[in-house]
């Protein structure tokens, strides 16, 4: 009989924790999620090499233990931005292996492919490895996910036959974020399975909500949580057959499991799917710089990634998180150095580009002062 995912993966990146240090996982309570998900029908549990520090993969093995294994496949992911030589895809993923006390991985993905990992795994021809790992029995299936614009994201489903699936952000704010619907029915017609992560926009779309969307929300027939109305969007989405949640607490893994239960085609009806589109633009409202995304100001000679640092500026004000904004844009693999607002000259080329007359200039500084270090 052919294995069916369940509709809910447990996501294994924001596990509880002991102390602020993401390696200091609480490992006792982290178990006693993922074994309950596990006995109410989770069969599909996500993680990654640099998850928790390193420590994710390893709690997650544990968690397996006692014939938790058998109930279960596992993914986790290469990290593509630590290799330098073709001999580095063995040692991770034999180190994975070893971390999750597993002879096999179901499901390998290649991590957060984008522009600057991609060509260099391409070069290492890591397709001819995976198919090696795939034949000795240490790989299942072989996957990637994403984080890059979509004409990146058709050209990766394209340059190879044998992909099962794919993992991308994807969400009702993030339509046309990344790849996006657009990459969701592409991936989906050249027959690739979608697993959608970040449903909840790393818990955003889970908080209480501002007033203008709480309004929206308040209109509806059946009243529903933040966090239900985020959840059964995405899984009203066609060719998407399972959604991720990175959980951090015990009630967090039951309300999810119960809205999995409610979840399917057509559990959301035209005018409640119309209202998340109106708590869409309510929450776009709420953005303090008017960038369209478009991209007419790039490329800057100096390197800044100008539509990327409005978007984490854009979304820690319309979330009320600055402290999340601030994580990202500190974090190297989301933004390097090279591309933060100090680096702008006040040049003004980009202020001459934008359709949006944006002061560009001047908001760079300003994001620059509220999320750079110092």
């Amino acid at each position: 009989m052919e294995w069916e995912v369940s509709a809910l993966g447990f996501g294994a990146m924001r596990l509880p924790q002991t102390s602020s240090n993401p390696a200091d996982v609480d490992e006792s309570e982290s178990i006693r999620m993922m074994r309950f998900a596990i006995d109410s029908g989770v069969n599909y549990i996500d993680t990654a090499y640099p998850y928790h520090a390193g420590r994710s993969e390893v709690v997650v093995g544990k968690a397996l233990q006692d014939g938790y294994r058998q109930k279960v496949k596992i993914a986790t992911k290469l990290p593509s931005w630590a290799i330098q030589a073709a001999s580095d895809f063995d040692k991770y993923l034999d180190q994975q292996l070893k971390r999750l006390q597993s002879d096999s991985i179901e499901f390998y993905l290649l991590h957060g492919l984008n522009k600057q990992y991609w060509p260099k795994l391409r070069e290492l021809e890591v397709f001819r490895w995976a198919e090696k790992a795939m034949a000795d029995g240490r790989i299942g299936r072989l996957g990637f996910s994403f984080h890059d614009e979509f004409d990146l994201f058709k050209e990766i489903v394209d340059a190879y036959d044998n992909w099962t699936f794919c993992q991308v952000q994807y969400n009702y704010m993030d339509t046309d974020f990344q790849a996006g619907t657009k990459g969701v029915r592409y991936a989906a017609g050249k027959g690739l399975a979608v697993v959608v992560m970040e449903p909840l926009r790393g818990g955003s779309l889970a908080k209480q909500p501002p007033e203008s969307v709480a309004k929206i929300w308040d209109q509806a027939k059946n009243k529903r949580s933040s966090a239900e109305w985020a959840l059964l969007w995405a899984w009203e989405q066609p060719g998407v057959p399972v959604v991720l949640s990175g959980m951090s607490s015990f009630d967090q893994v039951k309300e999810n499991l119960a809205i999995a239960d409610r979840s399917g085609p057509g559990t959301l009806s035209a005018s409640e799917l119309k209202l998340i589109e109106m708590a869409r633009d309510a929450f776009k409202g709420l953005r303090p710089i008017p960038c369209t995304n478009c991209g007419y100001c790039m490329p800057c000679a100096q390197g800044v990634d100008i539509p990327r640092i409005f978007e984490f500026y854009n979304n820690g004000i319309m979330h009320d998180d600055i402290q999340k904004a601030r994580f990202y844009y500190r974090f190297p693999i989301a933004l390097k150095e090279s591309q933060r607002a100090d680096q702008c000259i006040d040049c003004g080329e980009c202020e001459e580009a934008c359709t949006q007359k944006i002061p560009i200039a001047e908001w760079l500084k300003k994001v620059h002062a509220e999320l750079g270090p110092g």
